[in-house]
């Protein structure tokens, strides 16, 4: 167990305890030194207050959970860099925030998304985008978030899981409650650093181990290194599915995602608004190279012997093999399964080499094969603390788990504060409006305790899915079509109506649901005798996003909008409109920014095609 070799010496500890004092006292220090009592805007928005460069770190760092320190990372060993394009395609959807989305959000003065769908359309869509938007908040962003950190807390330290989700969920749940979007986005923006530091500080000592670039590219498959994949490939991340899932994808969760446009709200002005999205594109760079990486690094350092070879479990889907196995291979299969990995307890290298008399190496060799031929799987979701145990020398094992702590914690009181948002402004106000502000914060602290319970209760399901990456995107492909599709052409299309939208949302809604119940269940025999289910959910995303937007087209004819000067005001006359917006001077102009994030981004693809 990774949890008995990790000694944890007391430079380490020092450093997680002075972490967590540290930024639960700044976050509710933060809350009380905005205005004691705040109200409103104050506390849900900071006071519309923020800054580019705070705007761009809490939208990173937001972003940026556990899910992806530890998924990714399992990504990185199983499937090389094509789940990277998951980073790397947010650039170009945080532009169409900066461009098209954010100088309506500001200038329609919103202090909620649905509350500009209502501008914008009805407001049965803004309840509907309300629900939506809570829903994916608790057990999407939260839910999700709590599980992966705490599956790699259990694996550095031993904790139960259970034990780690609630623990986190308290501290996080304190300075959120107390202080609000200003608690949220100061502790955001240092919580950014201190994950930065430790993620680069494990990719830097894997990289060297490993011989840099070339000794990696010695000892891994090419195809790991490559971005972009053939439908054949066992990433299940066909290079066209990117292209066209990941936009419908991608809009909803940075262009029309309360939880993260949230910052954007809060910005000073117009202009503070736009660069903020182009400066956290230009740092979405990054994950690739400390997220993603240090996976495949991994497997590299392995496959040299130098460090130890991850334990196996049984696969999760019980197939017949392509060929007869060798001797040793039933040897070894027989080995790992008596040790009990058919009821998901891992066994390592070293014990079946002990208890076969083989050798390690042949041991390894022999279960890597026997994972190609999907009778096992190696337990890869252990990979982040693998590398944090057995590289990283005393001290840096404290500021990398301090990190962990970093991104748990800030999507957690991102998405808190979000959810509260939501309820108080969407919700409770709507059916009491005459509720004052400083009742609506009241109200906002109650709601985001109960959110933080149900994501709680939630968070140990996880656990059912194969690859908790997957699962959340698969997630969000089945949420995010209808959403996308309403947010998309409304701000382009003025004919687009409050009934065709509203006719939109429920549709793909239910859709999107029956579509998840069938990946979910694909593997039921009950169900597969009927239907034979393999489609990529990021082109389920795209097939479901044409339904939709066909829905909102017909829809829309049938029953046309009226005329309205607000709704006008809301809708560009042609794209090029929104390059005229008032602009900074020099480097801070935001079209040159997007201009030059756009063309790093093609060049990027273009190396790692």
């Amino acid at each position: 167990m990774l949890a008995m070799q990790l000694k944890i010496g007391t430079i380490d500890t020092v450093v997680i305890l002075v972490y967590l004092v540290g930024i639960v006292g700044l976050g509710c220090w933060a809350g009380f030194r905005q205005r004691r009592g705040a109200e409103g805007r104050s506390y849900f928005l900071a006071g519309g207050t923020l800054t580019w460069p705070i705007i761009g770190l809490a939208l990173f760092s937001t972003n940026i959970s556990t899910i992806h320190l530890v998924s990714q990372a399992q990504e990185g060993y199983d499937n090389g860099l094509a789940y990277g394009n998951f980073e790397w395609m947010a650039p170009f959807t945080l532009i169409a925030l900066s461009l098209f989305f954010a100088p309506f959000y500001i200038r329609s003065k919103v202090a909620t998304l649905p509350d500009f769908l209502e501008q914008r359309y009805s407001r049965p869509c803004r309840d509907w985008l309300a629900f939506l938007s809570i829903i994916s908040a608790t057990f999407i962003h939260i839910g999700f978030s709590l599980y992966t950190g705490a599956v790699v807390l259990e694996g550095l330290f031993g904790i139960p899981i259970i034990y780690s989700i609630i623990g986190v969920s308290l501290l996080t749940g304190l300075y959120t409650i107390i202080g609000g979007l200003m608690a949220v986005v100061v502790t955001e923006s240092i919580q950014t650093v201190v994950l930065l530091i430790g993620a680069i500080c494990i990719t830097a000592m894997g990289l060297w181990q490993v011989g840099g670039w070339e000794g990696l590219s010695d000892n891994v498959e090419p195809v790991k290194l490559t971005m972009l994949r053939s439908a054949e490939d066992k990433a299940n991340l066909p290079w066209y599915s990117v292209f066209l899932g990941y936009p419908v994808i991608g809009l909803w969760y940075w262009c029309a995602d309360q939880t993260i446009v949230q910052r954007v709200l809060g910005a000073k002005d117009e202009n503070h608004a736009r660069v903020g999205p182009l400066f956290a594109g230009f740092i979405k760079i990054l994950p690739v190279f400390i997220f993603v990486l240090p996976g495949t690094i991994c497997l590299g350092l392995i496959n040299q012997g130098r460090l130890p070879a991850l334990p196996v479990l049984q696969a999760e889907t019980r197939t017949e093999p392509s060929r007869e196995l060798s001797a040793t291979e039933q040897q070894v299969y027989q080995a790992v399964m008596s040790r009990g990995a058919g009821d998901q307890k891992p066994a390592g290298v070293d014990e079946i080499a002990h208890q076969t008399g083989l050798d390690r190496r042949i041991v390894y060799g022999t279960m890597t094969e026997l994972v190609n031929l999907e009778l096992l799987r190696f337990k890869s979701q252990d990979i982040y603390a693998h590398m944090i145990t057995n590289l990283l020398p005393v001290g840096l094992k404290g500021i990398v788990a301090a990190a962990l702590l970093a991104a748990l914690m800030g999507t957690v009181s991102g998405a808190l504060n979000s959810v509260a948002t939501l309820f108080s402004y969407d919700i409770f106000k709507r059916w009491r409006p005459e509720t004052s502000d400083h009742a609506l914060v009241i109200i906002g602290r109650v709601v985001t305790f109960l959110a933080m319970i149900a994501a709680i209760l939630w968070s140990p399901h996880i656990k059912r899915f194969g690859s908790i990456y997957q699962g959340c995107n698969a997630l969000i492909c089945y949420i995010a079509p209808p959403i996308t599709v309403v947010f998309l052409w409304g701000v382009f299309w003025r004919r687009a109506s409050a009934a065709g939208a509203l006719t939109t949302l429920l549709t793909g809604s239910f859709l999107g649901a029956v579509v998840f119940f069938i990946d979910w269940n694909r593997e039921k025999p009950w169900l597969k005798q009927y239907i034979e289910w393999d489609v990529p959910f990021m082109m389920a995303a795209f097939y479901l996003f044409v339904i939709c937007s066909g829905v909102l087209l017909v829809v829309s004819y049938m029953k046309p909008a009226p005329a309205s000067a607000e709704v006008d005001a809301l809708v560009w006359k042609n794209p090029l409109e929104s390059l005229r917006g008032r602009a900074w001077r020099g480097i801070g102009n935001y079209r040159i920014l997007a201009a030059v994030l756009f063309v790093v981004m093609v060049v990027l693809y273009v190396i790692f095609a």
